[in-house]
Formats: structure tokens, sequence, C-alpha cells
């Protein structure tokens, strides 16, 4: 069988298992669809969280970053990691034991007003379509290398097969779905990571192959791969070029910011009890670990496998992994000197250094993007970030049908995050803006399908922003976290520590750490990006870790408002001294 028709295979039985467990699980309430139902074991809901938050960034981009920045590439583990152990001691329990359906329900009511719970709908909708970006994106990409179709075309059978089981099964079949997608993601990631650690290392633990020697020599992986990128011109591999307050700032971003993501706490909505949703992280825990311990390792063999392949190889003798992704426009090579070798080294190859599609299955459908060699260095080769896990099999040579796996894996991550946050989306829609604001007086039944349009109307959008995304997965992803620290993270964490803090705090906090880290963002990135360099940025942070300066302007200016204006009414402190006191 060929790497195509595996890959059918495998995406094809991963989706039938997943619309079936929709099926059965499928919501038949609104407790159903928001929390399902609150009955999830601790353990389920821990392998459920796993997957609902090791996305395509964490799949398919994270080892990508590592491969390519090295040791800078570690803010993104110590941050993503960090912040889940905030979010399981400071937030989950107590966000559980309120015992309501969403992250806006608790603002609403812990702040006693309408205005704050529409400002956090505002923010968690921002937030959520971020990120649903890198995810979409993720599957676009995985379609369109192994199932070669047009990349469009691989988002909307992405959003087709999410509408199914997020609309029919709501929380309830996303929860099992997650658990199967789960399974699937964590074989694909350790199969390949554990059959190259072996052939590179002969260590069948890719966490210890990481400082091991290699196969056949003296040398340690990590010394032989610093001497290979420190004579191509690149920074040694282990070696830091961010500034320490750029890396202290993304870290604390990306933990504030995971500790703030609605569609993470409102998995710990879906337990029976406070002590199970303590439960419930710990299990999480362990099966991300499994997954983040590993991803050092996949990088640094990714990175020299990819040196060693290409590096100086005539182009006409060129692997076969390299054409086919040279295909679809997520690798380019321009012969500089005209010499027939492909120079691997330093720089950008091209001048236009955004995400390049040069063929008409690239991501921007028919849209062909031409780019002129940047002569300012001697690199002639692009290679998209995100590609590196799903290549890695390739470049490796391993069987077909670990390619095949690898795939079905990027797209369970993908679809896993996606859902949940679809189902974020559509709960803080449906159950916060029109049941508890607007319409007030709709049934249950209403509520339930007016859940399901918005979820239906959210995967719309979803497929636009894949088509259309703002960058490369994981920092579109990295955006999504640094403003769900800066708006969402302070309100939850002084709502349940603070009794003086009131709803004009809230509200004026929220949407100052909205307004300047989006805007931030956006300056940097979208209006003057040739600005984007640390010789502009605010301090030398980084659009990545601006979330941490907007985080202390929002706690700045919700406990300065709080404290000019009158204090939260007696049954509103009376709930916080409820939520905190033991079970």
């Amino acid at each position: 069988m060929s790497v195509q028709e595996w890959t059918f295979l495998t995406i094809g039985l991963s989706f039938s298992l997943y619309i079936i467990i929709a099926f059965i699980s499928r919501a038949r309430s609104t407790s159903d669809f928001y929390v399902a139902g609150k009955g999830i074991h601790p353990v389920i809901n821990g392998m459920a969280t796993a997957a609902d938050w090791m996305s395509a960034a964490s799949f398919l981009s994270m080892a990508g970053l590592i491969a390519f920045l090295g040791k800078d590439g570690s803010v993104y583990l110590m941050g993503w990691t960090g912040g889940y152990v905030l979010l399981a001691l400071l937030l989950a329990p107590y966000l559980r034991k309120f015992g309501q359906f969403t992250v806006p329900d608790f603002i609403g009511e812990r702040y006693y007003s309408n205005t704050a719970r529409v400002v956090s709908v505002l923010c968690l909708i921002f937030i959520s379509f971020t990120y649903i970006a890198g995810q979409m994106r993720g599957v676009g990409i995985v379609f369109s290398r192994f199932l070669e179709v047009d990349i469009n075309l691989g988002v909307f059978i992405g959003m087709g097969i999410v509408f199914v089981y997020a609309v029919w099964g709501g929380m309830k079949g996303i929860t099992y779905t997650q658990v199967a997608q789960y399974t699937v993601l964590i074989f694909a990631y350790l199969v390949p990571a554990i059959y190259i650690s072996i052939i590179m290392t002969n260590n069948p633990i890719p966490q210890l192959g990481f400082g091991s020697t290699l196969v056949n020599s003296s040398e340690f992986l990590l010394d032989k791969l610093d001497k290979v990128t420190s004579d191509l011109g690149f920074t040694p591999y282990t070696e830091n070029t961010k500034s320490k307050i750029d890396v202290f700032c993304i870290t604390a971003a990306l933990m504030l910011g995971t500790a703030g993501l609605p569609h993470v706490i409102v998995r710990f909505f879906t337990v029976p009890s406070f002590s199970d949703a303590r439960k419930s992280a710990g299990y999480a825990l362990i099966f991300i670990a499994l997954l983040y311990t590993t991803a050092p390792a996949v990088s640094a063999f990714a990175r020299m496998n990819l040196i060693d392949s290409i590096h100086d190889k005539a182009y006409s003798d060129s692997p076969q992994w390299f054409k086919n992704w040279e295909e679809i426009g997520l690798i380019a090579w321009k012969d500089k000197n005209s010499d027939g070798l492909i120079n691997y080294s330093s720089g950008d190859a091209l001048e236009n250094v955004k995400p390049v599609y040069l063929n008409e299955r690239g991501l921007y459908g028919e849209r062909k993007i031409l780019n002129k060699a940047n002569e300012l260095n001697n690199n002639e080769v692009y290679i998209d970030r995100d590609i590196i896990v799903l290549a890695n099999p390739e470049i490796a040579q391993l069987p077909f049908w670990v390619i095949a796996l690898v795939a079905a894996g990027g797209v369970a991550a993908a679809l896993s995050t996606a859902a949940g946050l679809l189902i974020a989306i559509s709960s803080a829609i449906s159950h916060d803006l029109l049941k508890k604001t607007f319409m007030p007086s709709i049934n249950e039944k209403q509520e339930l399908l007016y859940s399901r349009l918005a979820t239906a109307l959210a995967i719309s959008i979803a497929g636009l922003f894949g088509i259309y995304p703002p960058a490369f997965v994981a920092q579109v992803v990295a955006f999504a976290f640094g403003l769900a620290a800066a708006t969402l993270f302070p309100v939850l964490l002084l709502g349940i520590f603070s009794k003086r803090l009131n709803k004009e705090g809230a509200i004026c906090g929220m949407l100052a750490g909205l307004v300047f880290t989006s805007g931030y963002i956006i300056y940097f990135k979208f209006i003057s990006p040739h600005l984007n360099n640390e010789e502009y940025w605010f301090l030398s942070i980084s659009p990545e870790g601006i979330g941490f300066i907007g985080m202390l302007i929002n706690l700045s200016v919700a406990i300065t408002v709080s404290f000019l204006t009158k204090a939260p009414p007696e049954n509103v402190i009376r709930m916080i001294e409820k939520i905190r006191s033991p079970e």
C-alpha cells in the first residue's frame, strides 16, 4: 500500500470512530451539551482534557519551533506545562465548585453584572477564534500533503467532521470523542519517536535517546547538532538568542494564558465534584507529559535528519520527501549560485518570509504568491515550521503505516481542540448572551437549538480562519494564550481570591487588557511587520510575550477602579467564601 492509501485508511477509520462515538453519546439536554451532564469520570476527563489542550500547536508545531529555534523554543514547553499546574491548583477546583456551565457564567454571577458577562463573552470569542485558526490550518496541511487534495478542501472536510460530532454530541459527545483522539494522537507521536530514537541512538526511550551518543559514534546527539548548526551559520542548537526579559514574558504569558483558556476550564465543569476536578487535573498532567517530554527529542532528531538529508545534495537527487512537500509549497528552493546543489544555511531564502505557498494546492488555493530570492545570504531553502513533525517519519524513511499514523494523529490533535473551542463559543453565545442576557424567556429546548446553530456558525467562521490564517500554527496559538492571559485570567483569579474586586474593576480590567494586547499584536504582526524586531518592541518584549504586560495592566486597572468604586454586595462575598471553603 502507498502512503496515500495508508492515510486514507487510518484517517477514514478514525473519522468513523469519532462519528460512532458522537452518535452513541449524543447530547439530549442543555446540561449534556454544555458540561456532559457533570458525570464524567476523572480519568476519562483527564484524557479528554489532554486531547482538548494538546492542539495542532502541540502536535504539529511545537516540535517544529524547537527544531528551528533550539533552546529558544523551550519557552513553549515551560509555558504550556507550567500553566496547566496553575490552572489545576488555582482555578479549576473552585470554578467546578461554583457549579455553572461556562466561564462567562462565573464572571457574570461573581461580578453581578450582565455587562461583565458580555465583555467576557467578547474576550472568549476573540481568544477562541484566534486559537481555532491554528487548528483548522493544521487540518488543511495534513490533508493537502497526505491525501493530495486542495488544502481548502481539506479544511472543509475537517469542518464537516467537527460539525457532525460537535453539533450532534455537544460536550458529552466531544468528551468521549476526545478520549479516542487522545489515544490516536499519543500513539502517532510516540511510535515514530521510538523508531527514530532506536535508529539514531539505539535507545528505545526518546527522552533518554535525546541525551545519548549517536549509533557507531562516541559523540552525543546534542554536541553533534551544536557543531552542525554552527557550521551552517545558525545559532548553536543549545544556546539562547532571545533576551531574558522576552523569554520570561513569553513563558509567563503562555502559563497565565493556559490557566485562562475557557475551553480548557470548562472541561473541569464536567466532573461530578470539587475533588474530582483536582483528580482529573492530575491525570491530565500525566497524559500531557507523555507528549511534552518527548517533544524535545523529536525536535533534535528531526533537525539532525533534516540537515543530513538535504544540505549540499544535488537538487536533481533530492529525496522524495523534499519533492513531496515542495509540490504543495511548504518547502521552497531557490538556486542562488546556479550550482544545482541545495545549500541549507542561516538566513531567509526568499524576500517574502511570511508563509510561502508556491503551488495551486497551497494554502491560498488558486492564488499564487511569487517570491524572489533573498540575495543577502546564501541560504537557498525555505521550510515551513509546521511540517517538521509530519515530515519527520518521511525524512527518517520509516514504514508507510507510521507516516499515515502521524497524519491521523495531526488531524486528531487539531480536531479535538477545535471541537472544544467550538463548544466554548457556542455555549457563550447561546447560554450567556441569549439565555442569561438578551432572551431569558427561552426554554431548554430552544436554548439547545440555539446552541447547535451557534456551533454551526462558529464552524463556518473557523473554516475561513483555516483558509486565511494570520500566521503559522504555534504563533497564532501563542497570540491566543497572550489574549487569555491579559483578559480572563486576572478576573478569574481575583474573582476567587479577592472579595474587594467589583464589577467596575473587572469590566475595565478586561477591556484594558484586551485593547492593549490585541493592539500590540496587530500593530507589529499586521500593520507594521517591518518593525517587528527587538529594537522597536516595548521593553524588548515580543508580541508572543506581551500578554504578560497586558495581564499586569488588567490587574492594575481592575484593582485601582475597584477601590475607587463601591464594594461588591454581601451575597457576592458569601458566594466567594462558599467557593473557597473546603468541601
